[in-house]
């Protein structure tokens, strides 16, 4: 049964890789570069994920050209938009959550691997109506 404290459980894990990545590789590289060693984060702790997912939007029965592009699903319940960018904007906030409203994931992580210190000024953790529906334990 998916409950809050098995989605607080998985971010710590994920946080973890992130802390990994941005410790061995620092700032300063194309967000590529990032994904791809996050990725071999998230397969060394056994964690399933999809990459760079494709998302269809439909409107009132029709699908919009120019799908979005998920960066990394987790676990199927964790989404993580990577950025290695002078600062998080607003709009990176927004993309984060209207990807977690449209796929109806409970949980998302936006991160910057650009700057100094990656938890205090390199991620963003966003939940919705799902993940606060979910039980507790």
């Amino acid at each position: 049964m998916l409950t809050q404290r098995y989605i607080d459980d998985l971010t710590y894990e994920i946080v973890g890789c992130i802390i990994e990545v941005h410790k061995y590789l620092g700032p300063g590289l194309l967000e590529s570069v990032y994904e791809k060693a996050f990725i071999r984060e998230l397969e060394l702790k056994g964690l399933t994920y999809k990459a760079q997912l494709t998302l269809p939007i439909e409107y009132k029965g029709i699908v919009l050209s120019g799908a979005l592009r998920i960066d990394i699903l987790i676990e199927n319940i964790m989404l993580m938009e990577l950025k290695a960018v002078e600062a998080i904007l607003p709009v990176h906030e927004a993309q984060l959550l209207t990807y977690m409203k449209l796929m109806k994931i409970p949980k998302g992580i936006l991160v910057n691997f650009n700057c100094a210190n990656i938890v205090n000024e390199g991620k963003r953790t966003f939940v919705n109506e799902w993940y606060s529906s979910l039980p507790k334990s």
